[in-house]
């Protein structure tokens, strides 16, 4: 194989008046590491939400909210570029706690996490959560859970969504007024789950864990091509990259924002090069990794093309 020498590295140069997109271009210019990653990942969520025919899925794991990132997310759906929202709970837990009018602090990750526990405050590496945001939260979820009818069934987006027709801001707000269903796998495995089962005990409803598939399947089946912006991995990363297995399609546009290796084996890791060999992403997909902070890369990417479909 001939390896070609014929583009060369251009060096930036940062000016006082240069937009965020214009940030991106000279990255991609320069083209290095995973500033020029970035670049290419800007080309392709543009090419994706530019793309009518794609269905526009966005996985959010990650303490995305607590860091103040839910922000970009409800945009997005109000926007109209998300069309499936899949999600951890916990993050759902944190949209509804500043939904309900509580708030999370800028802390310090260098303190005494003891004496933070006599406090009664709850640490996410540098933002601080006090237990009193919990006691709202409680009272909030207890209150919507208690207007479900009575020995009902109903699926998991169908709860997130009776939660979000409470609210008036944040994810799960404007995905209930945009009618954008939001999937929550593992809801089990946060305080949305567990204040569900504390409800359970006195109460019967059924939480259907598997009466979503029908409708995601159903859009997968139909849609023409698919297109997702991963942020993390876990539980909605494969949710989303699985749901299209047993469909004869594949995703045609991936974005993966991570900080993980692949050389453990991790999901949170793992190449989108490695999702074509499950036949999850077309062999013909324009894919991309990016390495970094999610606080930084997510809300640089959603600017930087913001800023390009603005000037369409």
């Amino acid at each position: 194989m001939t390896h070609q020498c014929d583009e060369p590295v251009t060096q930036m140069h940062i000016s006082p008046s240069m937009t965020v997109g214009e940030l991106v271009n000279a990255m991609g210019k320069a083209g290095a590491y995973n500033g020029g990653s970035l670049c290419h990942a800007a080309e392709i969520y543009e090419q994706m939400l530019r793309d009518c025919d794609a269905t526009k899925f966005f996985g959010l794991a990650g303490a995305m909210v607590p860091a103040g990132m839910g922000g970009i997310v409800s945009d997005l759906i109000r926007d109209g570029y998300i069309d499936i929202l899949v999600s951890t709970g916990a993050n759902l837990t944190h949209d509804i706690i500043e939904a309900i009018g509580c708030r999370h602090f800028h802390g310090t990750a260098f303190c005494s996490d003891i004496e933070l526990r006599h406090d009664e405050i709850n640490r996410i590496y540098d933002v601080y959560l006090p237990n009193a945001a919990f006691e709202h939260f409680e009272a909030f979820m207890q209150r919507v859970y208690g207007e479900l009818e009575p020995k009902s069934t109903i699926s998991i987006s169908g709860l997130l969504r009776h939660i979000g027709s409470h609210l008036k801001t944040g994810i799960l707000a404007t995905a209930a007024q945009e009618e954008i269903p939001v999937y929550c796998p593992a809801v089990q495995d946060s305080m949305v789950g567990l204040q569900y089962w504390l409800f359970s005990q006195t109460n019967k409803v059924t939480v259907d864990a598997f009466a979503d598939m029908p409708a995601l399947l159903d859009t997968c089946f139909a849609t023409k091509k698919a297109g997702a912006l991963l942020v993390g991995g876990g539980v909605p990363k494969n949710f989303i990259l699985q749901s299209m297995l047993m469909t004869p399609n594949g995703f045609d546009y991936a974005i993966q924002l991570t900080g993980d290796r692949p050389d453990l084996g991790g999901l949170s890791g793992a190449t989108l090069d490695e999702a074509r060999s499950w036949g999850k992403i077309t062999e013909e997909a324009k894919a991309v990794t990016v390495y970094g902070d999610a606080t930084i890369t997510l809300p640089v990417l959603v600017a930087a093309v913001m800023e390009r479909l603005s000037h369409a």
